[in-house]
């Protein structure tokens, strides 16, 4: 049996706020306040982190990266592409359902993987019914406004895959836990950074605008020989090479970047050496953030380091699959609400010196900004 990855990134026990039930200051116990004392500091010195004790069976988390290795590697194309991404002018929303390998773009350069993309479901109102805000936006059918589509799902029935048999109904459950967790890492952020108003994180995310990828990573080529002035040596568990961490067209799995939501919870098969996060301390330097068993492998977005001003990281990474195996990971994005504003809060910007660095966005918009730039044509 191989030996336990040794963790490269602060270890935090979530458990002291499962389940998420949002208190008073005066009744949190000493458990919670030293859980939230150690999350603060993770996010504000790496933006990275291991979320261990987050309650999420191992049997079903085993059963998500089953499902989605059964559909990358033995689901035929036909069936991929009946559930295809697609534009709204040719009938899709832009952004839901199968991405073929190469067709998502980081930083202008196409990924070497493959994915499925779901989002929170967008409500239809009845007949004579206007619906809520949100509602207002669903149809049911084309032509689609951006993000606004149904949710594409492997059809169970046709593929002939005994492998994929309820693939629908686990991922649905994933997400209802997935949600419940999410709301008590942001609850343990809004107690560890000492708002007056813990809560401010919860109420933003109650009606999540979430994100949920299943990705598959075929091995990279093999790199050119180094160049002669290349570092012959590094530390264990560091890559200084491509300062930047965009490298060449085909060179990454996926490209250096950061998430522009709120929070990423991120579950992988145990490929170690592919997720790759930027040093904070040195911009050069990349880390492995390797896979540890019963552990997620959490960031934080854009929109977490808006709110806190800065006080929070939100943190470059990359994903460098050189092993021969087929890498898969699932992670969860854990976002604002769609019409959530987003801006620093007045506390966050008092601890910074005074000094606001970031204005306000609406979390919609700045998804719609995104998004559209993500894919190839």
């Amino acid at each position: 049996m191989p030996p336990t990855p040794q963790p490269t990134l602060p270890v935090i026990d979530i458990s002291p706020f499962l389940p998420p039930t949002p208190t008073t200051p005066t009744t949190l116990t000493t458990a919670q306040i030293t859980c939230a004392h150690a999350l603060h500091t993770a996010c504000h010195t790496t933006g990275f982190f291991y979320l261990t004790s987050h309650s999420i069976p191992p049997a079903l988390t085993s059963r998500i990266l089953s499902y989605a290795r059964a559909f990358f590697q033995h689901t035929p194309a036909a069936q991929k592409r009946a559930i295809a991404r697609r534009n709204p002018d040719a009938g899709g929303d832009g952004a839901r359902g199968y991405q073929r390998l190469g067709e998502n773009v980081t930083g202008g350069r196409r990924d070497l993987h493959e994915g499925v993309d779901w989002y929170r479901p967008v409500s239809v109102p009845l007949a004579g019914d206007e619906g809520d805000e949100e509602g207002k936006r669903g149809k049911r059918g084309p032509p689609y406004e951006w993000l606004m589509g149904p949710n594409l799902w492997p059809a169970e029935e046709t593929t002939g895959l005994e492998e994929i048999r309820g693939f629908r109904e686990c991922y649905e459950e994933y997400v209802g836990r997935m949600l419940e967790l999410g709301t008590a890492v942001v609850w343990a952020m809004g107690v560890g950074l000492g708002l007056q108003d813990s809560e401010v994180f919860v109420r933003a995310t109650a009606r999540s605008w979430w994100v949920m990828r299943a990705i598959g990573y075929p091995p990279l080529p093999p790199p050119p020989p180094p160049r002669p002035s290349a570092t012959s040596s590094a530390a264990a568990g560091e890559e200084k090479e491509d300062k930047d961490g965009d490298g060449d067209e085909g060179s990454l799995s996926c490209g250096a970047h950061t998430d522009y939501g709120c929070l990423t919870l991120l579950l992988a098969d145990p490929t170690p050496g592919a997720l790759q996060v930027q040093s904070p301390s040195e911009p050069g330097t990349w880390i492995n953030a390797d896979p540890i068993p019963g552990a997620f492998v959490v960031n934080i977005g854009d929109m977490m380091e808006r709110w806190t001003n800065g006080l929070y990281k939100s943190t470059r990474h990359r994903v460098v699959h050189r092993a021969e195996n087929f890498r898969v990971s699932v992670p969860f994005f854990f976002e604002p609400d769609f019409d959530a504003l987003v801006e620093p809060l007045g506390e966050c910007v008092r601890a910074c010196g005074g000094a606001r660095r970031f204005g306000g966005v609406r979390y919609g918009e700045h998804l719609l900004g995104k998004v559209r730039g993500n894919f190839a044509g």
